[in-house]
């Protein structure tokens, strides 16, 4: 039984939005995305679902194939979608998504999306109106919430600009759910809903976990909380949930908000620190501070197998250049560090001794410890475990691993550019 409806062509896009791409995994043209559901053109298949301890299932998915389980599962909806979502782009991807919503908001399915406004958005909103596809949906019967709005003439709290929504979340039923790194837009749709003509090279690689059993009641209750607190205003605590951390469930969930007391950076230390064999750490944004950089080195220099996978090329090079600010200490203790080239890496994930993996929308940097709301699952299992250690050697098959000697030799205008953005890296 798969955790979300099996992965198969869409109904109700028109046939021009579902012309293939090229093949990609012939000689000396595979980027290692997937692209073509059910398909293993990056040498991939989607793994079979995992029963934890507790009941749940846990379904790994990677790009195209992802968003594609999305869809068909909000297709399948029959009382209720609930959507929260960092980008809602106003794209291809984003309309074929809004007419579903619409459809199904038509058929008396109660329909909830909460997008966050700068992500979807942008500065844009301050002089351009508004995509249509947002009315459309609203007039269709799709309640939607804006998070903290970039206008301030549309707040109806207080003006939080800084503070983003970035979870990916989305709850069908009650029953099925998914999150992961994964927004509604092009760079996620896969060849499966459109053909991208004109962005063949802007490929994005992710990751997303789907859910079903008795996990889905705690990704119910973070979503009503946020729903809350887009409604009523107040503290952003409200809008935290915290469950199975502390107790090592086999599935615990991290809401994380923007509070001095969080406790997301308590539990990555606490989850590197407790590392005895391997960590695999997954990461699109990589800036992180110094408790953590020293947690990491700390577990190289005990023994712990470290492998980094990082991306090649960003859409926010400063953070890029953040990231390889690190490089050569850790190289220096024995991290492997590879980067992921072909694609812009896009997933964020973790994974401790093959056996706990946390996965959602955390990066390790400081805006998302300090300044957005996330949104991670921890999962505790051997099984699922072993099946991200599989993911991460198939994204080293289209990796480049770094050389310490070669790095050390880097140009001197490289040293100073990376030496500057560490030191500012808590502005980033």
């Amino acid at each position: 039984m798969n955790v979300l409806p099996p992965a198969a062509k869409p109904d109700g896009l028109e046939d021009s939005r579902l012309e293939p791409t090229a093949r990609q995994g012939e000689a000396g043209t595979s980027t290692g995305i997937h692209t073509l559901p059910g398909s293993n053109d990056d040498g991939w298949i989607i793994p079979a679902p995992v029963l934890l301890s507790d009941g749940t299932r846990v379904q790994l998915f990677k790009d195209g194939e992802a968003l594609h389980a999305a869809y068909q599962a909000i297709k399948a909806a029959r009382r209720r979608v609930c959507l929260e979502v960092y980008i809602f782009a106003n794209d291809d991807t984003g309309n074929a998504f809004a007419d579903l919503l619409c459809e199904k908001a038509r058929q008396r399915v109660a329909v909830y999306v909460i997008y966050d406004a700068f992500g979807s958005l942008g500065f844009s909103t301050l002089y351009r109106d508004k995509p249509a596809m947002f009315e459309k949906m609203r007039r269709a019967g799709v309640r939607l919430m804006e998070f903290n709005p970039t206008r301030i003439w549309e707040c109806r709290f207080s003006w939080r600009p800084l503070n983003r929504d970035h979870r990916k979340l989305l709850i069908i039923d009650d029953e099925f759910a998914g999150l992961g790194g994964i927004n509604v837009g092009r760079e996620w749709g896969g060849s499966w809903i459109l053909k991208h003509k004109k962005h063949k090279d802007d490929l994005w690689r992710d990751n997303a976990v789907g859910i079903s059993g008795p996990a889905v009641k705690h990704l119910v209750k973070s979503f009503a909380n946020t729903w809350r607190y887009c409604v009523r205003g107040g503290r952003s605590s409200r809008a935290g949930y915290l469950w199975g951390i502390e107790e090592h469930a086999p599935f615990g969930l991290l809401a994380s908000v923007p509070t001095v007391e969080s406790p997301l950076r308590p539990l990555l230390c606490d989850l590197l620190g407790s590392a005895r064999k391997s960590i695999q750490l997954t990461i699109a944004y990589f800036a992180p501070d110094d408790d953590l950089v020293e947690e990491l080195l700390k577990a190289a220099r005990r023994g712990v197998k470290v492998q980094l996978m990082l991306p090649s090329r960003s859409d926010v090079r400063i953070l890029l250049i953040a990231g390889r600010s690190f490089y050569e200490r850790f190289m220096d203790a024995g991290i492997e560090i590879y980067e992921r080239q072909a694609a812009i890496l896009h997933a964020k994930s973790m994974t401790i001794d093959r056996s706990v993996t946390v996965l959602g929308s955390t990066n390790l940097d400081h805006r998302s410890i300090e300044f957005n709301f996330e949104l991670s699952a921890i999962i505790r299992s051997e099984l699922f475990g072993r099946q991200m250690h599989d993911l991460f050697e198939n994204d080293i098959r289209y990796s480049r691993r770094l050389d310490s000697d070669v790095w050390r030799r880097r140009p001197w205008q490289d040293r100073i550019v990376q030496w500057a953005v560490i030191r500012t890296r808590y502005l980033l």
